[in-house]
C-alpha cells in the first residue's frame, strides 16, 4: 500500500508571512505529524517565488501575490515532497518570477509538477517510484492569467485533449495516475455541471483519483466507478485578516491509501483564524465537520442537483456578471445601473451577439486571440 497526502492552497500572506520571514515554522507542527507517516505529501503553492523588487505586478484581474524562498524552507520543514504549480497566481509577477520560482524548488531539493519554462516542460507528468510501483501524477488550471505557451513560462492549463493524451500515455508507463487540478468556483462549496462531467471523465480515461483546490472554500467528494473525485479541499494555509471564522479558515487533506482498490481519509483542519496556525479539528468539530460534508457529498451525487445548484448560484451572481458588461466602472454609478436608475446599454439584441461570441467556440476563439494581443 502507497500512502500520499495531498494539501491545498498554500500562500503564506499576513501573519504567516511574519512567521516565516522569521523561521518560525510553528504553525505547521500539527502538519509536520502527518507528512511523518505516509510515503509522499504534495501541496498546492499558490504564488510566485521571489526576492526581487524588480519583478513588476503583471496587470490581471484580481490579486498579485507573492511569497519569499523561506516560504519553501517552510512547507520542506513539514515534511512536503513536492508542490504543485498549475494555479492562477503562478504568473503574477511575470515570466522572470517563475523562473525564480523553479529554480528556487529545485534548489530546495522539492519536486515540482503542473509548471515550466514552456508549455510542454508544464505539462510533464511528474512519475514517482514508490515500493516497486509507478505513480503519475499530472496538474493543471483553469487558463487564467498563468498559462505557458511554446515559448513562455507558466502553468499547465485544462486542455481536455491533452488531458486525454497524457492519461492515455501515462497508462502505459504506471500503476496509478493521480489528477490535480486547480479550478472552479471561489467561495462556491459545489462543482459546476461541466466539472464533474470532465472530472468524471478524467476517471473514464484511466486517472485512478482527480483531486481539486481552488475555490477558497472545502467541498465534497463522490465515488465514481469505485474512484474517488475530490471537488474542493479548500485553503491549506491562507491568512487573510478579513476571513476570520469563515470558511475560508476550513478545509482538509486527503491521505490516499493506493493499493488493489482507492482508500481515502479526510483530514480536517482550521487555519489561521484567531492565531495564525494550522490547527486539526477536534473530535467533536471533525463530527460536525463530517455531517456539513456529507450534506455536500449528498447534493453532488445526484448531477441533476448539481445543475440544480449551479443555477442558483448564477442567478445569485447576475448583477455582477451584467456588470462586466457596463461602462459604468466607479462604484456609485454601477449601484445606479443595478436599481435601474442608469441604462444598462445591454438591449437584447446586445446581449445575443455577446451570448454568440462567448457561446460559439470559434467566436470565443477569435475574441480570446484578439483580446490576448491588446493586453
Amino acid at each position: 500500500m502507497i500512502k500520499i497526502l495531498i494539501a491545498g492552497d498554500y500562500c503564506p500572506q499576513e501573519r504567516i508571512a511574519k512567521m516565516i520571514e522569521e523561521e518560525d515554522y510553528s504553525f505547521l507542527n500539527e502538519v509536520c505529524d502527518l507528512t511523518s507517516k505516509v510515503d509522499y505529501s504534495i501541496v498546492n503553492l499558490e504564488c510566485p517565488v521571489t526576492n526581487e523588487d524588480y519583478h513588476n505586478p503583471i496587470i490581471k484581474s484580481g490579486r498579485n501575490l507573492k511569497c519569499t524562498p523561506r516560504a519553501i524552507d517552510a512547507i520542506k520543514h513539514a515534511g512536503f515532497n513536492c508542490v504543485t504549480l498549475a494555479n492562477n497566481h503562478l504568473n503574477d509577477f511575470g515570466e522572470a518570477a517563475i523562473i525564480e520560482t523553479l529554480d528556487v524548488i529545485k534548489a530546495k531539493s522539492l519536486n515540482y509538477v503542473g509548471g515550466g519554462k514552456t508549455l510542454k516542460d508544464s505539462q510533464m507528468p511528474l512519475l514517482l517510484h514508490i515500493s516497486n510501483k509507478v505513480v503519475s501524477i499530472i496538474n493543471v488550471c483553469e487558463q487564467e492569467f498563468s498559462i505557458a505557451s511554446h515559448y513562455r513560462a507558466g502553468a499547465a492549463p485544462i486542455d481536455l485533449i491533452d488531458i486525454q493524451r497524457t492519461i492515455m500515455s501515462c497508462k502505459n508507463k504506471s500503476d496509478y495516475i493521480l489528477v490535480i487540478v486547480h479550478g472552479g468556483h471561489e467561495m462556491y462549496q459545489l462543482p459546476s455541471p461541466m466539472m464533474q462531467k470532465a472530472y468524471r471523465w478524467f476517471i473514464d480515461l484511466g486517472a485512478d483519483t482527480v483531486i481539486n483546490h481552488h475555490q477558497h472554500c472545502y467541498s465534497g467528494y463522490e465515488l465514481y466507478q469505485n474512484k474517488p473525485i475530490i471537488y474542493g479541499l479548500g485553503n491549506f494555509c491562507f491568512d487573510k485578516p478579513s476571513q476570520r471564522h469563515t470558511i475560508w479558515n476550513e478545509g482538509y487533506m486527503v491521505e490516499l491509501c493506493l493499493d488493489d482498490e482507492i482508500l481515502f481519509k479526510v483530514i480536517p483542519y482550521d487555519q489561521c483564524n484567531d492565531k495564525p496556525e494550522i490547527n486539526l479539528k477536534s473530535i467533536e468539530a471533525t463530527e460536525n465537520f463530517h455531517h456539513s460534508l456529507k450534506a455536500l457529498c449528498n447534493i453532488i451525487d445526484d448531477p441533476l442537483l448539481v445543475e440544480v445548484e449551479f443555477e442558483r448560484y448564477c442567478k445569485n451572481n447576475l448583477s455582477n456578471i451584467i456588470g462586466l458588461f457596463s461602462p459604468y466602472r466607479n462604484r456609485y454609478l454601477r449601484g445606479a445601473a443595478k436599481r435601474g436608475l442608469l441604462p444598462s446599454f445591454l438591449t437584447k439584441k446586445k446581449t445575443t451577439t455577446l451570448f454568440d461570441y462567448i457561446n460559439c467556440d470559434a467566436h470565443r476563439n477569435v475574441v480570446l486571440k484578439c483580446l490576448s494581443d491588446m493586453l
